[in-house]
């Protein structure tokens, strides 16, 4: 059985690393190892995650199932099947991922609230990072607040943006799953395709509550992933997870912690100040999940013999290819811009916090590497990006934009590479990252003209609609 969410196969790739690729792969849990959060099987924690079964969803929500948890087990198991809300059960995905960090992380680490003097450690971190970053970047201050979350804090403060990036892959499955029977036969069936989507929502639910709530055990902040997943302009750091990620690394907590500041402070200047950057990258997601093709003869095949005694038929449906990204020129360039954005992002924050850091943190270099091995051993928000639309970040692209930043840094100073966020059309692309002092030296385009004309060509309505008045006074004067 697949471990991807929705059924979905990775693009294919060779490992960047070779055999020893594949073994840091199999070490952090990329591909369809056990520690794939997305996976029912082999999670940490006790209950129905780590137990026999665990590949029935009903074991993550009911644990062992014994007497005296049946009375709740079928209580939730009737408010499953009279979910009626959208493609994906949020509510059971919260509690799920709520469950899962009540749980702990696999070192025995449970979750904590933030005491006062954590909370005060993160805004000075933040408070100092902005400082340093005004002499790396044109990008003024985006971080209104700076706030320290415990793990259960991060899923609630992001379960919003998961939604938004899930939804569009769910509702082309349910839409699908609605869709196989004849529209004669559908009013007849209509109890059983309501219980279809109602469990198709129960299943998404629990698969994204898993993937949520083992994400939460490993983040350091808000925008791990390259994307805006909490609220706008809040900075934040999860004070476990930082004093976890600079464990045994040799480096001061304090220095660890200022130098994830740095970074989340840079994502937050980038997209509060681009406003178009957001949209531009969920839109990106929502391009993707329109090409995905679902397989309805297997699907028809499902609907012919599902047996509602058998809930988990469905999930193994889900899990076995039914649902794969087209080969279109549509869903690859779809899966071209958001990937070549998201490396431009990263790219460019890893630039700008090495600019800031460096002179000032004799530990930066170190903390650069660190950063950049988990992603190129594919660390838990890249693994559970990947799964959940089917795009895996390749380290090599990062690496590269980073680069091409920097020499833009030179080449054309802190305001002249800033100034590429202006608009998409402006920023390097795909082919750039393969090229980048090609693009570094290539004649920079002028825009002032461009707006010169367009400012003019707004003016013109104006002047004819004066000129129009004037001679309408003049024909009344002359009438007089």
């Amino acid at each position: 059985m697949s471990d991807t969410p929705f059924g979905f196969g990775l693009p294919p790739e060779e490992p960047d690393d070779g055999d020893e690729g594949k073994k840091k792969d199999q070490q952090s849990g990329g591909g369809q190892g056990p520690a794939n959060p997305f996976g029912f099987g082999g999670l940490p924690g006790a209950g129905g995650f780590g137990a026999p079964g665990a590949d029935n969803p009903f074991a993550a929500m009911f644990g062992s199932l014994n007497p005296n948890d049946l009375g709740a087990a079928f209580q939730q198991l009737g408010q499953m099947l009279s979910y009626e809300g959208g493609p994906v059960n949020w509510d059971m995905a919260k509690q799920i991922a709520r469950q899962t960090v009540s749980q702990g992380t696999a070192d025995g680490t449970k979750d904590a609230s933030v005491g006062p003097a954590e909370r005060t450690a993160v805004q000075e971190a933040v408070r100092l990072a902005d400082l340093w970053l005004d002499d790396a970047t044109s990008l003024p201050s985006g971080a209104g607040s700076a706030v320290a979350w415990s793990r259960a804090e991060w899923v609630e403060a992001t379960l919003p943006a998961w939604k938004e990036l899930v939804d569009p892959v769910a509702e082309r499955v349910g839409n699908a799953m609605g869709d196989v029977l004849p529209e004669e036969m559908q009013a007849m069936a209509g109890p059983l395709i309501g219980m279809m989507r109602s469990m198709g929502g129960a299943m998404f639910g629990t698969q994204i509550g898993q993937a949520v709530g083992v994400l939460a055990g490993e983040v350091v902040g808000s925008t791990d992933i390259g994307l805006p997943l909490g609220p706008a302009g809040k900075a934040a750091l999860l004070p476990l997870n930082v004093e976890a990620f600079g464990k045994d690394l040799g480096v001061a907590q304090d220095e660890v912690r200022l130098y994830l500041a740095l970074r989340e402070a840079a994502h937050q200047r980038l997209f509060t100040h681009v406003p178009w950057l957001r949209s531009h990258l969920f839109g990106a997601v929502d391009g993707y999940a329109r090409g995905i093709k679902v397989d309805t003869a297997k699907l028809e095949d499902v609907v012919g013999q599902f047996d509602p005694q058998n809930p988990e038929q469905l999930q193994d449906a889900l899990q076995q290819g039914m649902f794969q990204p087209e080969d279109t020129p549509e869903q690859k360039a779809a899966l071209a811009r958001l990937e070549t954005a998201l490396a431009l992002v990263e790219g460019w924050v890893d630039a700008v916090v090495h600019a800031a850091a460096k002179p000032r943190l004799s530990s930066a270099d170190a903390l650069r590497e660190t950063l950049r091995r988990r992603r190129a051993s594919g660390g838990p928000a890249e693994q559970t990006f990947a799964t959940l639309i089917g795009l895996e970040l390749r380290p090599r692209r990062l690496r590269d934009a980073s680069r091409l930043w920097a020499s833009l840094t030179d080449a054309r100073g802190v305001d002249g590479r800033d100034g590429l966020w202006a608009h998409p059309d402006m920023l390097p692309t795909a082919s750039d990252l393969d090229d980048p002092d090609g693009f570094v030296h290539r004649e920079q385009l002028d825009f002032s003209e461009l707006d010169k004309m367009l400012g003019e060509a707004a003016q013109k309505p104006d002047l004819k609609k004066k000129d129009a008045d004037a001679d309408k006074d003049d024909k009344d004067d002359d009438t007089e």
